[in-house]
């Protein structure tokens, strides 16, 4: 539930932050008032993407067959920790001109008079979150319930609007800047569970070989079969008898998210 609470949570934020830059722009131009309609139908379309690619993905599990299940759940968390990177590469080099690229693509839409081009713009931007959210929590939370997940992501919404009202509010102790660069730790360290999990699955299919299994027994002392030991695990990729290879690749994650993530420089501004 606590990954669900706070996939939702983050993309929910993302999410809310593109629709009020776009919405802030329309209300501050008259002349750019028959864009509403347009714009609302655009933010419909992406989070009806991104249902359409949430109900395939359920719809996966009653027709096809339990090797290809065995498949997708080993993989498709290798997949959501590919879009975390990059989803954090992106808001890092991209973040700072977030509102300036979107205000620019809806002034080109409006002299154009393309509200078609506006619909398009929000609903990508919010199908994009919403796709995310929906791989996210498909390979991070494939394993609990229905009720569980529908719990965590329903409290991460509330939480999100919250948020989202204190961050707009200019609050001075939490900025936007603050909220993204702690948002975006836990997102690696989410991205790392999630590849631990993945390569785990892919071991037990013996479709990786496992180079030492366990490579070591901390069971005794923190076991990640208990609720609190759970939770680490979930949130970092602790356990406390991995295999060699899911470490390994551990470990090559981090490198590549310190060397190429963390340091890369915004566009526009000088490296």
């Amino acid at each position: 539930m606590g990954n669900a609470l706070f996939i939702v949570w983050r993309e929910t934020i993302e999410a809310m932050l593109v629709i009020g830059i776009l919405h802030g722009w329309l209300a501050a131009r008259p002349e750019a008032r028959p864009g509403f309609p347009w714009l609302w139908g655009g933010v419909a379309a992406g989070l009806g993407l991104a249902a359409f690619l949430a109900l395939t993905i359920m719809g996966m599990q009653s027709w096809a067959s339990e090797t290809a299940l065995d498949w997708l759940q080993a993989l498709m968390p290798l997949v959501a920790c590919a879009m975390i990177v990059q989803m954090v590469w992106w808001m890092r080099r991209h973040g700072a001109g977030l509102k300036r690229e979107l205000e620019a693509g809806m002034e080109s839409a409006a002299d154009r008079a393309n509200w078609l081009g506006m619909a398009l713009l929000a609903a990508v931007a919010v199908g994009r979150e919403g796709a995310e959210t929906v791989v996210f929590l498909y390979g991070a939370v494939g394993s609990e319930t229905g009720a569980r997940i529908a719990l965590g992501g329903g409290l991460g919404f509330l939480l999100a609007l919250a948020a989202y009202w204190l961050l707009s509010r200019g609050s001075h102790l939490f900025s936007w800047r603050a909220f993204f660069r702690v948002t975006e730790i836990l997102l690696l360290l989410l991205g790392g569970a999630l590849l631990v999990d993945g390569a785990e699955k892919l071991v037990g299919m013996e479709a990786l070989p496992a180079l030492a299994d366990p490579l070591w027994d901390t069971s005794a002392w923190f076991d990640d079969g208990t609720r609190l030991g759970g939770l680490v695990a979930a949130f970092s990729g602790y356990r406390a008898m991995p295999s060699g290879m899911a470490y390994a690749l551990l470990a090559a994650y981090w490198a590549f998210a310190s060397g190429m993530v963390l340091k890369v420089k915004p566009v526009g501004r000088k490296a």
